[in-house]
Order: C-alpha cells, then structure tokens, then sequence
C-alpha cells in the first residue's frame, strides 16, 4: 500500500522532491514518479495504479500545475478517487496561486511564503493528517486551530437573509412524505395561495440560504408530521428556524405521534389521508391576506388554541438523541437552536411537552443526570461560558418567589435594568445576547410556542424559577 501519492507540475520538482524527502523521514511511504517509475514502465498505467493504490493524495497546486496537462490530469484522479472513496485529498499551495473550485472544497494547507521551521511544521502535520483514518474520531480539545481550517471551513461571511418578492406558506416535509406534500402544495395554488417547499428550489440555488429566506419571511410554516420527519435532523432544523423567527406553525398529522417541537401547538388531523377542508384552508387565507396588506395579525387569533388533551401524544426522543442534537448546534454556532432544543430536552423530561411550560413540581422531575449532560455540552461548546453552572456562578435562585426573576434576569443579561421592558417576541429576546454571546445568557427556557398566549411572560417566569430551583438542589450536590 502507498501512503501518499504526490502530484506536481514539472516545474515544481525541487520542492515536491524535498517533500516527498521530509514525508519519507516521517515513516511514510510516498509515491514520487522520479523514484518510483522504473525503464520500461507504461507511465499512465503506473500513475492510475498508484492512485488506486494510495490512501492519501497531495496535489501541489501552483501557476505552473494549472497549465500542466499531467498535473491537471492527476488533479481530477485525485479529486474522483476522494469521492468514491476514503482517500484523503490534501490541496498544498505553492506560490502566488488561487484555490480551484475542487481544492476550495477540501480544507487546504498554504506553503506560500512559508519556509524554516514553520515548514517543518506543516509538514509533519501533513504527516500526521495521512497517518490518520479518515472516519477517526475527532482530536482531543485544547490544540490550537489551523488558520487554514477555518479560511477552508468559513470561505466567506455569512450572507445576510433577504426578503423575498413574495412571502410564501412554506410546506416542510421528509422525503417518505413528499407525495402528500406535493398535492397539499397544488391544493393551496388552486386556492390562490402562495407556496414554497424545496420541492421549489432551482439547480444553483444556495439551498440552505433559500431555505432560511423562505422561513425567515413565511406567512406560516406548515409541518407534515410523521415518524420520518421526527427523525429528519433536516425538519427538525426548519422548525427550530422558524421558531426563532417567530413564525405561526400549522402542524398536520399525517400518521404517529405530533411532533417534538410542536407538541403544545394545535395541529390538522390528516391520518386518514385526507387533504385540508375549506376552514382550515380559510385560516392560511387569512394569515397570507393580512400579510400582503401589512396588518399585524396575531396568529391566535386566527388558529385554534391547543387541545388541553390532545388525543395522540407527542413523539418520545431518546435522551441520547436530544443531547447529540443540542451538541450538533452547538457545534455549528447555532446558540438559538440550541437553547430551543434545550427547553424541549426540559419539557418532555418533566412531561410538559404538551403545555409548553412548567412548575415547581414539574421540575422536581428533572434528573440530576439529565442537568449535568446538558450543562456539559453547553459548557465544552462555549469555554464555559454558557450553561446552567454559568448561570449558577452570576446568580442563585433559592425560591420561587416571582420577585426573584427580576434579579435574575438581570444578572444573566435577559434585561438591561429593572425597567427593561422583556421583547414579545423570542428572535429579538436572543439579539440580546449579541454577537459575541454574552457570559450566562443560555439556556433561556423561553419557548416561542408560548409567546402567542397572553400569559407567556407568567409562563415563562414559572418555568424559570422551578428550573432555577432544581439547579440549586442539583448544583449543591455536586
């Protein structure tokens, strides 16, 4: 087997000799044509194999590979090998030279006017990088992040969200239920409605960026409900976007339980398969005519409130499957998803999904176990900035006395002073932790759900306080 194969432009032979030089001194076995083609050997049959052969692959790019006819060929070989298998393809700059599109999609390393001992450096951490597998796990934390790794993973600004020409009701729904989503979409065009689902998207569309457009501006989010859309992280990120925009969500049931998320939100009954009946399509109406004409519309008073008892219960997740979750937005930044996953982690683990907050007795319920799973992820993610033993650290909640909130909320940057008035709305309560998060603001326990009831602040304060009050319990026992 072949460690490495090394492709270069003719060119740039000295320095893809010194190194293939320094790899070899590294214990690996790398394939450099000057050593490793012999009299007599058919060139491209021996290139062909060796890629086959190898585990790994560098491609020098530099002006002098882009005008190569070998070096591009060996670049695409390369490239298609990385994608039919687990061959680790390692771009490596080399003079005044700009990433081809293929190599921008790899996270590179940059020896451009890089020499000494930071040559040496880099080189051995390619050493390293082709000894790992690639589906080893990640490396341990504290070691310091390459600058090329975040230029590679983080190419651009985030592009901001634009209001589209036309504020749509966006259908989400898992690939198992398409076809239903597909006719409810018709259905809602002959009615006169506007509709997007990614059943819309375009080829070259930034689907990610359209998909938060869309939800970011929609008239309401309607969520086929269904054992596969449970499961879809994909749906599941759409509701958690939506909810942080404070969209109204119109949930339909086509076959198990309601949804995780949408467990205290009223929902349309569809297992029989049934599409949606004149009322219910006279609500979205509604919804979408108000929008058009600029009115503020509360969505309660165009949606139905939620059964006090609703005849399917909501779905059951896993423990383990919620925190992976939580530790997957977290992972990419997403503080707002992550605190609404949270809030749900809470909810169903002290059985109050389906009212969407919670008391003392309710929070009594919460395992200690449970506290210190979440604390941990929030707190690996944000240096310990984050989480319920930061929050500890600002301020303590011994009782549930409704004035302790006000104290609270201060110390963990919820409001600016006790005449801060609270934003209704979940989106503008989150800017206020701004951009660099500010120290103990999450998890928040706000639940979006909520904001369209009279009562959420009160809701919301309860759910705080008997939280609160069970991390004291659990942080004393620590």
């Amino acid at each position: 087997m072949i460690d490495v194969f090394i492709s270069y432009a003719r060119e740039d032979a000295d320095w893809a000799r010194t190194l293939a030089d320094r790899l070899c001194d590294h214990g690996l076995k790398p394939f450099f044509d000057e050593w490793s083609l012999l009299p007599g050997d058919v060139v491209v049959h021996q290139l062909d194999q060796a890629i086959r052969r190898s585990t790994s692959g560098i491609a020098v790019v530099s002006r002098a590979s882009a005008r190569s006819p070998r070096a591009l060929d060996e670049y695409a070989a390369l490239v298609e090998a990385s994608a039919e298998r687990e061959l680790r393809f390692i771009p490596v700059l080399l003079g005044d030279v700009d990433l081809p599109p293929f190599a921008a999609n790899r996270v590179w390393r940059d020896f451009r006017s890089v020499g000494g001992r930071d040559w040496e450096d880099k080189v051995g951490e390619l050493a390293a990088a082709i000894l790992t597998p690639v589906s080893a796990p990640p490396r341990a934390p504290g070691k310091a992040v390459a600058e090329e790794n975040l230029k590679a993973a983080l190419p651009s600004p985030a592009r901001p969200v634009t209001e589209p020409d036309q504020h749509t009701i966006v259908v989400c729904y898992a690939a198992a239920d398409a076809e239903y989503g597909g006719q409810l979409a018709d259905q809602l065009r002959r009615a006169g409605l506007p509709v997007w689902s990614v059943g819309d998207l375009l080829p070259g569309d930034a689907q990610f960026w359209k998909i938060r457009q869309q939800l970011t501006y929609a008239v309401a989010v309607v969520v086929l409900m269904s054992p596969q859309s449970q499961d879809s992280d994909d749906i599941t990120r759409m509701i958690l976007e939506g909810m942080l925009r404070g969209r109204p969500f119109f949930p339909i049931l086509l076959h198990g339980d309601r949804n995780y998320h949408l467990a205290n939100t009223w929902y349309v009954d569809a297992r029989d398969g049934r599409l949606l009946g004149d009322g219910e399509v006279g609500m979205l109406r509604r919804l979408h005519e108000a929008e058009a004409d600029g009115r503020p519309l509360e969505a309660a008073a165009v949606l139905p409130a939620p059964l006090e008892r609703p005849p399917v219960p909501a779905v059951r997740v896993p423990v383990a499957t919620s925190l992976d979750r939580l530790d997957g937005y977290l992972g990419e930044g997403r503080y707002e998803h992550a605190d609404l996953q949270t809030t749900a982690i809470l909810l169903e683990a002290s059985d109050r999904l389906d009212e969407g907050w919670m008391r003392a007795p309710h929070a009594a319920r919460l395992p200690g176990r449970l506290l210190a799973g979440i604390d941990a992820v929030w707190s690996r993610h944000t240096h310990q900035r984050q989480g319920f033993l930061a929050q500890r650290s600002l301020a303590q909640v011994h009782d549930r006395r409704h004035s302790r909130f006000l104290p609270l909320s201060m110390a963990l940057g919820w409001r600016n002073s006790a005449e801060d008035l609270m934003p209704r709305l979940y989106h503008d309560f989150a800017d206020r932790a701004g951009p660099g998060k500010r120290a103990g603001f999450f998890p928040t326990l706000r639940n979006p759900q909520n904001e369209r009831f009279l009562d959420w602040y009160d809701q919301w304060t309860a759910t705080v306080l008997a939280v609160h009050v069970r991390l004291g319990e659990w942080g004393d026992s620590q």
